[in-house]
């Protein structure tokens, strides 16, 4: 792909999109809104798969487990929203993390992601991958067919701000291997990063309360869910939360949301630093992103019959 072309591809697409989410669902509380919120823009998005990422945290006993465990809690938001239709386009992902950059794990996942990009789209369009987990899958899709470098773009929610100190971010640390995958390809990256940029759009309990309480099943699981996990750590504190998953989503919706710009891609270091070479291919790195409109868009989206 040349420059040109890759630049063309980094840039908000008008119409709707062929898109993939990729997500961690069980991980946290955010997955969740940001599949809702996807679902629910049937204008914008043409959604051709679902796909269970890996995660190991408390919440698991390692990568599988938290691979499956995503897989269900996707099923079980298909069902609040009265969108089992989709199910049979729900895909086991990776099993475990890249062990190195040159072997990809082999997934129904990755399988899928493959043939969705090289299957094309009536008008060229390119297949656009959401990400919202470690990039395990959509790495080894990368891996299984390079030639797919050229019929996608991976928007991806990962790693903090470039100008923090360190990239120690979940979905980042958790698969090192794997983003340098995605960000040294070639394949077309726009990066929304975490801490100093999409930590910014943080919520309360109150404003979950009068956006969504009693508005659908749906809603009323996102809002008592967010509450059920809030109070394992802040109970009896003033809290607030960050949805920041949704950002991966609201980029494509509409130019004010967010604020970025094309750079050359980031090298990312195992030693969970970020190294710059400006004759790198570039990518888009999203810089600011506008709250209120978010969050507003957001609510009143899942807040729909």
């Amino acid at each position: 792909m040349t420059r040109e072309a890759l630049l063309g591809r980094l840039e908000r697409p008008e119409g709707r999109v062929r898109a993939v989410l990729d997500t961690d669902a069980f991980n946290e509380i955010d997955d969740q809104f940001a599949l809702a919120y996807l679902l629910k823009k049937t204008a914008k998005f043409e959604v051709q798969a679902l796909t269970a990422a890996p995660f190991f945290n408390e919440k698991s006993s390692g990568p599988e487990e938290g691979m499956r465990l995503s897989h269900r809690e996707i099923l079980h938001i298909l069902t609040l929203m009265e969108r089992e239709d989709l199910s049979e386009r729900v895909f086991e992902g990776s099993a475990a993390y890249l062990p190195d950059e040159t072997t990809p794990v082999d997934s129904p996942a990755a399988r899928e992601l493959v043939r969705l990009a090289n299957a094309g789209a009536p008008d060229g369009g390119p297949l656009y991958i959401i990400a919202i987990g470690a990039v395990t899958n959509v790495a080894s899709a990368l891996l299984l067919d390079p030639s797919i470098t050229g019929r996608c773009v991976v928007v991806w929610l990962g790693g903090h701000g470039w100008h923090r100190p360190d990239t120690r971010e979940f979905n980042m640390q958790q698969d090192v291997a794997a983003a340098r995958v995605v960000f040294g390809c070639g394949v077309p990256v726009v990066q929304l990063p975490c801490m100093g940029v999409v930590s910014e759009l943080r919520t309360t309990g109150p404003e979950l309360e009068h956006w969504l309480r009693g508005k659908n099943k749906v809603c009323d699981y996102l809002l008592r869910h967010t509450r059920d996990e809030v109070t394992g750590y802040a109970d009896g504190t003033a809290w607030s939360r960050v949805i920041w998953d949704v950002s991966a989503v609201a980029w494509f919706l509409d130019p004010r949301f967010t604020v970025s710009r094309a750079a050359p891609s980031p090298i990312c270091g195992y030693d969970h630093r970020y190294a710059f070479d400006p004759n790198r291919h570039p990518c888009r790195v999203v810089e600011a992103v506008d709250r209120d409109a978010i969050f507003t868009d957001l609510f009143q989206t899942l807040a729909e019959p």
